[in-house]
């Protein structure tokens, strides 16, 4: 394939800004745009562009939301104040959104202070029970009705997203604050720390636990985004992105029991913030140097690479994410046109289309 062959299109649609500053995340869920700007989540209907609720949790000690995750009807956020709150959309023309719940419950703490064995050390004369994250909850993933969140405080827990209930707690899954979490079809949860390492959970069938199987080292600094593409059959490849501006290809081949990895992606100017998969061969990254950088894979098999850049934010690329619009309306076949909204720190949410 001849590089004009591997060339894809874009074009910037329209752009437009949260209504309070400091976008932190974005997050897609059917036509309904989520972006997250402090402590306040904005929802916008990608159809019409119109804005159709915002919704916090009252408190601005809450701090910023790090991430947005959705199982079934309900809107997971993680919080800079330790918390997971669960929401549930309201169907209602206005499309509103009601509070449930804040994770750890009150029930399940209640359940479980009395008993010395349930708290665990988070620091020197500190301690704290196992089901409570200690620091900033930094990213959520859900799985098959499951839901696993990272923290600063170096910890991976997962949650039953139907019971709102902690099921199991890694209290030391990095030695550094731990910024993103991916989860393959099969289970098996990938891990991505300020200490530079990427870590490989699996629980086997008939375990409680998730054990550690692997660490996959390669970045020279933190390691801030991981995104996971399935390659068909038990292939995966995983795509992570650091601080040392480096984008690493680790791959898993039907067959082999571990991530190995393939190649190593350079161009952007400053750290890699955020990476989202947008088809079987194309991969988005936004970086602090304000650009969106589109990648795509060789035939064959081949490497990846940079086939354009996405015009230029004022502030660093901090989040990007696949939509559906109603000019989007299959996200199968590959000839048609991919709709991706990228944000920045300053609010401003840029809507992309990208064409082969």
């Amino acid at each position: 394939m001849q590089h004009s062959q591997m060339t894809l299109n874009h074009q910037c649609i329209t752009s437009f800004k949260t209504l309070t500053p400091h976008l932190s995340c974005l997050a897609a869920n059917h036509n309904l745009l989520y972006a997250a700007a402090f402590n306040q989540v904005h929802v916008f209907d990608l159809s019409t562009r119109a804005h159709v609720d915002s919704f916090n949790a009252a408190k601005p000690s809450s701090g910023s939301v790090k991430s947005i995750a959705f199982s079934g009807p309900k809107v997971f956020t993680a919080h800079q104040d330790r918390k997971i709150r669960v929401w549930q959309v309201v169907m209602t023309p206005s499309r509103g959104h009601r509070l449930l719940s804040s994770l750890p419950t009150l029930k399940d703490r209640l359940m479980r202070f009395i008993l010395p064995k349930n708290y665990v050390h988070v620091r020197r004369h500190k301690k704290r029970l196992w089901i409570e994250h200690a620091d900033t909850v930094s990213c959520l993933a859900v799985n098959e009705g499951l839901v696993y969140s990272v923290s600063w405080d170096k910890s991976l827990k997962v949650w039953d997203a139907r019971e709102n209930k902690c099921l199991e707690s890694v209290h030391k899954a990095h030695d550094d604050a731990v910024n993103a979490v991916v989860v393959s079809d099969d289970g098996t949860v990938y891990t991505a720390s300020a200490d530079g390492a990427i870590r490989v959970w699996e629980k086997k069938e008939k375990e409680r636990r998730h054990r550690l199987m692997h660490v996959l080292e390669r970045h020279k600094s933190s390691v801030n985004a991981l995104a996971l593409n399935h390659t068909g059959d038990d292939g995966f490849v995983l795509f992570s992105g650091g601080s040392d501006r480096l984008i690493g290809v680790w791959r898993r081949d039907d067959g082999r029991d571990r991530m190995a990895f393939w190649e190593a992606l350079w161009g952007h100017g400053g750290a890699i913030l955020c990476l989202t998969v947008v088809g079987n061969d194309v991969l988005l990254s936004g970086s602090s140097d304000q650009t969106v950088r589109v990648w795509r894979r060789g035939p064959e098999g081949g490497g990846y690479c940079c086939v354009g850049t996405m015009g230029k934010h004022e502030r660093p690329v901090k989040s990007l994410v696949r939509v559906s619009t109603s000019t989007d309306a299959s996200q199968n076949n590959e000839n048609d046109a991919i709709t991706v909204c990228s944000g920045s720190l300053d609010g401003e949410i840029k809507l992309w289309e990208i064409t082969a």
